[in-house]
């Protein structure tokens, strides 16, 4: 019985210390929280940029220099996107140009949802647009984006773009991709008709000498559709082209 009692006795010294240090530390780290409030969310701003494409594409009608890059800057649920495409020919003029500025939030785990405006600034006429999209990860880890437009004069618009990765070696990369253009009526000015208005897909392999910079080669094919297609023939140029095209892409 003695033995029992000195167990018991011993037992409870212990639930005693226990208790004490868990009340001790408990009123610590209330006094240690209490002078900055309660745990906060990350808020680390982060910088990225990538210039998907800076390439030139030789054959077909013309040969042409084409880029297509991105920027974002913020925190894990805000941040501030900027990207920019267009191409150049070999007379200097220049088409296609669109830039875009977005507010960018994430909506679920592979998703975020952007809003913002677009500016087509090349050789054209200009236009301005109010922009809203949704970009992200589909499954099989297909990059996705679809944002529609709403510019003045009853102008409507929307874009869709998909591209993939695809891992031969760890350095060696095939990334095929397509854009389709879409507008709900003509712009004469800028030789866009309402419709399906263009396609442009590419296939390309690159060697990621470092993960920053990789060169690249591939093909690119490019198709004008319905009114756009009569507006470009119309100035003289060719309605599809399929052109060799070699590049460099590269981030920070």
């Amino acid at each position: 019985m003695r033995g029992l009692s000195v167990s018991a006795l011993a037992v409870g010294s212990i639930a005693l210390s226990l208790a004490g240090a868990a009340h001790g530390q408990a009123a610590l780290g209330a006094t240690a929280a209490a002078p900055f409030g309660p745990p906060v969310d990350d808020q680390r701003v982060y910088i990225h940029g990538l210039f998907d494409q800076l390439e030139g594409r030789l054959g077909g009608g013309d040969n042409v220099f084409r880029w297509e890059g991105e920027a974002w800057a913020g925190t894990d649920l805000s941040r501030l996107w900027i990207k920019s495409e267009g191409e150049v020919d070999s007379h200097g003029a220049v088409s296609d140009g669109q830039q875009e500025v977005f507010y960018d939030r994430p909506v679920s785990t592979y998703f975020d949802l952007q809003g913002g405006v677009r500016y087509d600034a090349d050789s054209g006429p200009g236009r301005s647009w109010a922009a809203l999209g949704i970009e992200g990860l589909a499954p099989y880890f297909f990059k996705v984006s679809a944002t529609g437009y709403i510019g003045d004069r009853g102008r409507y618009a929307a874009k869709l773009m998909a591209s993939y990765d695809q891992l031969i070696t760890n350095r060696l990369v095939v990334e095929p991709e397509a854009e389709i253009n879409l507008y709900a009526k003509d712009d004469p000015a800028r030789r866009i008709g309402a419709g399906l208005s263009d396609l442009d897909a590419g296939l390309r392999l690159r060697y990621e000498i470092t993960r920053k910079f990789a060169p690249y080669i591939g093909l690119t094919y490019e198709q004008k559709f319905g009114s756009t297609a009569s507006f470009v023939r119309a100035a003289g140029e060719r309605s599809s082209d399929v052109r060799f095209t070699t590049g460099l892409r590269t981030w920070f």
